[in-house]
């Protein structure tokens, strides 16, 4: 009898955990299917702009989309290659849609911002770490309230330090020079960095340095040696923030030169022109290739990118 009994709540009990299970599962595919969706938004217009930079002239403009045709590398040929626009717009189309003016030859706007951005970053990095460790490790009064007006810097609007920064740099002959773009990328990226780099410090327990004084290091040899090392997933983290940033910026690198230092985005705001419009094929091409070297300044650091992200959060 007992055990016809305990087979009969087993049987009774089956269901109940058939439909836990069940639920389990089904969170699970609601899970995956939102992340699907979540990632295909952010995705899907990377991929669309990719495709258009090898998308003949005719299939550009075409209602709706078309994502199956056959590859053209016209674009690249003028962006990258050096081949004459008139040239090719000419094959293309039989006449000149644009001003041209063989500007789109975009290599050494890339390499300038490659210059500028990796530069920036380094003094970023080299500039904000030890300033971040002193915010995070020495007693100081009104500590909090420093690093508030860190910050605060960084919430300025950029447009509102244009002027100054373009008076300044005149009267110092620093107009359209690398060393002026650098610096002012630096110094419009180091607050947010500082902040960063404490957050990383302050997770880091102040035993270590102490230990490390113990042992008859001094206070610089324990930083360096020492505390260094366990936030280099917060470094990287910090350095690809600030490439990007530096790689991004727009109207101070705009206010600040004129030619002969070009960035990246200030050379495609001349793909829109006033006489034939915007060059939607030259400048896909030129969007595609400029994000071939952040892609690559990541995977050179992305096995500590992860682990840095998610380290440690802003704190006062």
């Amino acid at each position: 009898m007992a055990v016809k009994g305990m087979a009969a709540k087993s049987v009774a009990t089956t269901p109940k955990v058939d439909r836990l299970a069940w639920l389990r599962d089904g969170r699970m595919w609601l899970r995956t299917i939102l992340t699907v969706f979540i990632v295909f938004i952010f995705v899907f217009p990377i991929y669309f702009w990719f495709l258009a930079s090898f998308k003949p002239f005719g299939l550009i403009f075409t209602l709706p989309p078309v994502f199956f045709f056959e590859p053209t590398f016209t674009w690249y040929s003028v962006v990258l290659g050096g081949v004459p626009y008139n040239k090719v717009m000419l094959e293309l189309t039989g006449a000149l849609t644009s001003t041209g003016g063989g500007l789109y030859y975009s290599v050494p706007y890339i390499i300038d911002s490659i210059i500028i951005a990796t530069i920036s970053t380094l003094l970023v990095v080299l500039v904000g770490t030890p300033a971040a460790y002193a915010l995070s490790r020495f007693p100081m009064r009104r500590r909090h309230d420093i690093a508030f007006w860190i910050l605060s810097t960084r919430m300025m609007p950029v447009v509102v330090a244009a002027m100054p920064f373009f008076l300044m740099y005149r009267a110092l002959g620093w107009i359209d020079t690398y060393h002026g773009v650098i610096l002012v990328h630096t110094v419009i990226n180091l607050p947010l960095a500082i902040l960063l780099l404490k957050s990383f410090f302050d997770e880091v327990p102040f035993d270590l340095d102490e230990a490390a004084m113990v042992d008859g290091a001094t206070r610089w040899q324990a930083f360096y040696k020492v505390i260094i090392h366990y936030v280099l997933p917060g470094l990287a983290a910090t350095a690809i923030l600030s490439f990007i940033f530096s790689w991004n910026e727009f109207l101070l690198t705009l206010t600040l030169t004129r030619t002969s230092v070009r960035t990246m985005p200030v050379a495609a705001s001349t793909f829109d022109t006033a006489t034939g419009g915007t060059e939607w094929g030259f400048l896909a091409a030129l969007g595609t290739s400029a994000m071939v070297p952040v892609f690559i300044f990541v995977l050179f650091v992305q096995r500590h990118l992860v682990r840095g992200l998610t380290m440690g959060a802003v704190k006062g």
